[in-house]
Order: structure tokens, then sequence, then C-alpha cells
């Protein structure tokens, strides 16, 4: 069975860029058992109803700016799966998970810079999938613990966000680690391996430094970790794969759940 993953997607400069985190991610989808299709949800796609995408082949979506030309010329052509995304609606019908059927929207960075490094030919099919931050915690976990069955179907569920996100904080320059960062992924950590959700659930009033690692302008970068530990509900274990931070605080942390 393939385990769950959340996967921090960085700055898009990590699409171009060769680093401790872009060659751990690399490494990671050569040792992973290759997957039959992959189902990501991205930060970069905030809906109020989940999304269901069925697409033939994705356009690659550039929604960033003022960043290295080289990034804009990136094509990520991935396929979609029919099969998969009609098992996904059956079962979020079967879970009561209200849900719209995407026919048209492309790969956003936060899906392509993460596949593009895992699978660079682009030859895995994928399901992409919008999240909603005005979700309780709770109901994010639901709908990542409503596909879980698909992991035994050679189905790789990935969560692409940050665990430590705040673009008003990061420094540009390479500065060293700020330590409200590292101590809210230290509570993180200790949570998670400990698969307390009741103390997740709560992060933004128990953790520290809450205020700064998920500022609640930007809570959709965080909040993946959800889907993400949902859709490993049957197998509750957490583990830490690579933990590495740029810009003096943005996290890049990825998370396993679930056994392989």
């Amino acid at each position: 069975m393939l385990p769950s993953l959340f996967i921090a997607h960085g700055a898009p400069l990590l699409a171009v860029e060769t680093n401790e985190y872009t060659q751990f991610l690399t490494q990671l989808g050569k040792t992973l058992p290759r997957p039959k299709a992959i189902i990501l949800f991205s930060a970069h796609w905030e809906s109020s109803m989940q999304r269901v995408s069925e697409v033939d082949t994705y356009d690659t979506i550039y929604d960033f700016g003022g960043f290295d030309p080289e990034l804009y010329r990136i094509k990520y052509p991935a396929q979609g799966n029919q099969q998969i995304s009609q098992e996904i609606k059956n079962l979020f019908t079967k879970n009561g998970v209200p849900f719209e059927v995407e026919t048209k929207r492309g790969l956003d960075h936060g899906a392509w810079v993460v596949l593009r490094l895992l699978y660079p030919n682009a030859d895995v099919p994928v399901i992409s999938m919008s999240i909603n931050s005005n979700l309780k915690p709770e109901e994010q976990y639901k709908i990542g613990k409503s596909l879980a069955a698909l992991r035994a179907d050679d189905v790789l569920i990935i969560a692409s966000g940050g665990t430590v996100h705040n673009l008003r904080a990061v420094k540009w320059a390479d500065n060293e680690i700020d330590q409200w960062a590292v101590d809210f992924d230290n509570w993180l950590a200790d949570h998670l391996t400990k698969w307390d959700v009741d103390s997740l659930f709560k992060y933004d009033t128990l953790s520290p430094n809450a205020e700064y690692a998920v500022p609640r302008y930007g809570n959709e970068h965080f909040i993946p970790i959800f889907y993400a530990m949902g859709a490993a509900d049957d197998s509750p274990n957490a583990t830490l794969l690579h933990r590495s931070y740029r810009y003096g605080n943005l996290s890049h942390s990825v998370w396993q759940f679930g056994d392989k």
C-alpha cells in the first residue's frame, strides 16, 4: 500500500534550482513504489466546493510573477485518468462529501513544481484536487479519509503546501533560520508522530508562533496536511522524511503518512 504525502512546494524557483531539497525530491520519486496515478491537493487551488479534475492533458499554469523567464518556458503536460476520477467521485458520494467536476483547469505551480521533481517525464497520470481553507481541520481530514482506500490500489495521494509559509516574514537572502519557525515545526512534529489529531485540529491556539507560521491570510498552505493525514487514517503513522529551510523561515518539509 502506498503512503500519502505532504510535500512543501516552496518558492517557484525550486523548479530550476539544484539544492538539498530538490535533490531529495528527485531521489524520493525514484525510491517510492511507482504509482498507477497521483491525486494531488494543491494549496494554490482554493474553492468553496471540493473540485475533482477530469482533464485529458493538463496545461501548465504560471501563477506567479517576477521570476526567472526560464520558469515560464517549463511545460508539464501530465495526463489525467478518467477511471480514477470516477472512483474519487464514487467515494465522495459514498462518504457524503459534496463535489463538483472540473474539466479545464491546468496544474498550478503548487502541483507541477512538486510533480516535475518527483516524476520529470510527466508519465504518471494526475487527478488535481482543490482545497477549502474555510473548512474546519476535521472536515479537511474527512475529505482525505474518504479517499484512503485508493492507496491500496497503487494511487499516491499528495498534499502540496508548506508547514511554515509566511511571505511577509521571508528573507530572500539566505539568513540564519528563525527560531519561531523551528519551534512551530517541532511542535507540529511532536503531535504528528503521536497522531494527536485533537491537538492538531486546534493548532491555531495550541501551537507556538502559529500566528507567524500559519498567518490567517495564508493558512491555505498549511491545511493540506490534514487532507494527507486523513488519507492515511486507516494506518495512522507519521514520518518526517525531510526538513530544511530557505529564506530564513520558509519550511521545506516532507511528511509521510501510513505504511508503505
